[in-house]
This record gives structure tokens, C-alpha cells and sequence, in this order.
């Protein structure tokens, strides 16, 4: 009975940004320090041309020849705030950021093959797919499109990418 009580209080805590305080790490049994480095071979990105991370995680990651870029939500950077305009204007700001990342790994929005969007409503298909032709232009990665039930602070978008670098 204990363990199914604590199986439970996991599952809540992970669904929320609690999962990144110490609490929860206790709960999850990760409260031990990992000894784990970052490989010489791959070179970890932060930029302030993006929100930075809001857990144990880098905005991306370099492993030649590629860049990895970390889920992106329509967040400004400066403030962290969320954008204004509702959906279409955490799109266009979602985008800006996986440019701001992009760049700052020393490689260009035209050189993505892969995104993967996660949406909170999928019947927000059209109205995504007009700002992310606009802004991918002739460009036309590789793409997965899928509907969550929830994005990290309530988003309504999140993209990441691969890219050459």
C-alpha cells in the first residue's frame, strides 16, 4: 500500500515543474549527484537569444556534424514571460528562439533536416503550418507534428530541431 501511494506522488510531481526541485529528484531517487561530464566531443549551447533552460537540461547540444536543439516555447527571453498574441504569437516567438539557438551553434535556420512541434491542439494544424511556412520559407525540413496533452508552463507550441552544423 506505502509503495503505490509513493508510485503515485511521483506521477504528480513529474507532470509538474516541481519535477526539477530537490523534492521531487529525492522522490524520483536522484538525489545523489551523478559524477557524469559533458564528452569532450560535444559542446554544450546557451545564448541569450533564448530562454534559458528551465531544468537539468542544455538549449542544445553540438556533436559534429550536428547540432541537437532542445524543445523551444514561445517565451521571450529577456523576460521569460510568454509572448503575447495567444498561439499565433508563441509561434512566431517559439521560431525566434530556435533561430536565436540555431545561430548560436554557429549554424543557420537553413540548414535544419529535422523538427519535431508538439501542440496542445491539434486543430491548430493550419494556423501553425502558415507562420512555419512563413518563416522556413523555400526551406522545407523534415517535420513531426504531434498533440500533447500538456507543454511545460501551459505552452500552446514547442519545437525542436536537428540541424547541420
Amino acid at each position: 500500500m506505502r509503495r503505490l501511494s509513493l508510485g503515485r506522488r511521483v506521477r504528480q510531481t513529474c507532470f509538474t515543474e516541481q519535477a526539477f526541485t530537490n523534492r521531487s529528484y529525492r522522490l524520483l531517487g536522484a538525489h545523489n549527484m551523478s559524477s557524469i561530464t559533458t564528452h569532450s566531443s560535444l559542446k554544450s549551447i546557451s545564448t541569450e537569444n533564448a530562454p534559458q533552460a528551465i531544468g537539468p537540461y542544455s538549449q542544445a547540444i553540438v556533436s559534429p556534424p550536428f547540432v541537437f536543439v532542445s524543445g523551444c516555447l514561445g517565451f521571450d527571453a529577456k523576460t521569460s514571460t510568454v509572448a503575447a498574441n495567444g498561439l499565433e504569437g508563441q509561434v512566431h516567438q517559439a521560431l525566434q528562439n530556435l533561430k536565436g539557438i540555431v545561430e548560436a551553434s554557429g549554424s543557420q535556420v537553413g540548414k535544419i533536416v529535422k523538427t519535431t512541434v508538439f501542440v496542445k491542439n491539434l486543430n491548430d494544424f493550419g494556423t501553425i503550418n502558415l507562420i512555419y511556412e512563413e518563416f522556413f520559407g523555400e526551406h522545407k525540413p523534415a517535420r513531426s507534428f504531434v498533440e500533447v496533452a500538456r507543454l511545460p508552463r501551459d505552452a500552446l507550441f514547442e519545437i525542436e530541431a536537428i540541424a547541420i552544423v
